[in-house]
C-alpha cells in the first residue's frame, strides 16, 4: 500500500522525475539547481535514456519502474515529462499515492480527464501544476502588467508565429505541441479563455498528423487571436504582435536582450457613418498616431527555473501558481475545440 502522507524533510522537497526524453532532462537540471529540492529518483522506460541521464546526474538514482517513486514515502511530488497521451493515468496514479504533481503541457488530451485531475487535486489538497512555461517568462509577465494598467488601451488583436523544423511527434499534432504555449499566453494576458475557435491545417511529411495549423481564437470583447504553428519551417521563430488602440508591441522570445518593442502608435475607432468617402482617407491619416519605439529593460531569468521554483513554493507554502490544473483545463478545452474545427473543415466551434 502507498503511504498517502508524504514525509517532507526539513531541508529539501524530494521530487521524482518521470520521463527524460525531450524535456525531462531540463526539469532535472532545474530541480537540482534549486537548493530547496532534491531529485529522489529518475524514471524512464528507455534504458538508453536512463544511462545518458545517469552520466549527467550520477548522484541521482534511476529506475524503469514507476513504483520506485510512487511507493517511496519520502517522495513528496512527481514531475511528469512523458508523452501527452500518458499524462492522465500517470498523474492520477501519483495523486492516488498522495504525491503533488507537476505535469508538462498539455495537462491531458481530453477535457474530461483534465477536469478529473483538477478535481482530484482540489479534493485531496494536492498541488497540480501544468508546465505552461511561458507564463513564467518575465517578458510575458511585463506585457501582462502593461495590459492590466491600460498602457495599450483596448486590445484589438494578437497574432502569434511559432515555427521550427521538427521535431515530429507521434501522439499529438503541431497545435497540441506548440499552440498550447500561445493559448496559455493569450489566456494569461487577456484574463479569460476564448469563446470560439476555428482552425485549418495540413500534413505532408507525417500524415495524418497535422504539421501546420492556422487557428483563429475569438475572445470576449471581440478580441481576436491568430496562431500559426508549424513543424515544417526552415526558420525557428517565436514572435507575437499585440495591438491596442493606444499602443502596440512585439514580443520576440528568441531575442533575450531586447524581447519587447513597444510602438507608441495607435488608431482610434472611426465612426464611418459620419464620414463622406473623400473625408475617410484624410480622417484616417490625421488620426493615426506614430510615435517613438520603446525597448524596455526586462531582466532575464530562465522561465523553467522560475516555474519549478513556483511548484516547490506551492508545495511548501501553499502559494498559488499561474498554471494550476484549472488553467491547464482551459487550454485543453481550446485545443479540443481546435481539433474539432480541423476535423470539420474549419467550422467555428464554441468553447464550453
Amino acid at each position: 500500500m502507498y503511504d498517502l502522507v508524504p514525509k517532507l524533510t526539513p531541508e529539501k522537497v524530494r521530487i521524482g522525475v518521470i520521463g527524460v526524453g525531450r524535456w525531462g532532462p531540463n526539469i532535472v537540471r532545474a530541480l537540482t539547481a534549486n537548493p530547496s529540492t532534491a531529485v529522489a529518483q529518475i524514471v524512464d522506460l528507455d534504458e538508453v535514456r536512463l544511462d545518458l541521464i545517469g552520466e549527467q546526474f550520477p548522484d541521482v538514482p534511476t529506475s524503469s519502474d514507476i513504483k520506485a517513486v510512487l511507493e517511496d514515502p519520502t517522495v513528496s511530488a512527481v514531475a511528469l515529462a512523458t508523452p501527452g497521451t500518458s499524462h492522465f493515468e500517470l498523474a492520477r496514479k501519483a495523486m492516488e499515492a498522495g504525491k503533488h504533481v507537476f505535469v508538462e503541457k498539455p495537462l491531458t488530451t481530453s477535457v474530461d480527464d483534465a477536469h478529473r485531475l483538477s478535481t482530484m487535486a482540489r479534493d485531496k489538497g494536492l498541488v497540480l501544476m501544468v508546465g505552461h512555461v511561458f507564463v513564467y517568462n518575465q517578458a510575458v509577465q511585463y506585457i501582462r502588467g502593461m495590459i492590466a494598467t491600460g498602457e495599450l488601451g483596448n486590445v484589438y488583436h494578437c497574432s502569434s508565429l511559432r515555427t521550427n523544423l521538427g521535431p515530429f511527434l507521434n501522439d499529438i499534432n503541431a497545435a497540441w505541441d506548440l499552440a498550447c504555449h500561445d493559448i496559455s499566453i493569450a489566456n494569461y494576458w487577456l484574463g479569460s479563455a476564448p469563446v470560439a475557435v476555428r482552425a485549418t491545417g495540413g500534413s505532408w511529411v507525417h500524415k495524418p498528423i497535422e504539421e501546420v495549423v492556422f487557428a483563429m481564437l475569438r475572445y470576449p470583447g471581440d478580441v481576436l487571436v491568430s496562431i500559426h504553428v508549424s513543424w515544417v519551417s526552415p526558420v525557428k521563430r517565436r514572435e507575437i504582435t499585440l495591438v491596442g488602440d493606444q499602443a502596440m508591441l512585439t514580443f520576440d522570445d528568441s531575442n533575450l536582450s531586447e524581447p519587447i518593442r513597444i510602438y507608441n502608435t495607435g488608431v482610434p475607432p472611426v465612426n464611418r457613418e459620419e464620414l463622406t468617402p473623400n473625408e475617410g482617407y484624410v480622417s484616417f491619416r490625421s488620426s493615426v498616431r506614430e510615435g517613438e519605439i520603446l525597448i524596455p529593460k526586462v531582466h532575464h531569468r530562465e522561465p523553467l527555473m522560475i516555474e519549478m521554483n513556483a511548484f516547490v513554493d506551492a508545495i511548501r507554502d501553499g502559494k498559488e501558481t499561474l498554471s494550476d490544473g484549472w488553467a491547464g483545463l482551459e487550454v485543453v478545452k481550446v485545443l479540443n475545440a481546435l481539433t474539432r474545427s480541423l476535423e470539420e473543415s474549419g467550422r467555428e466551434v464554441e468553447i464550453r
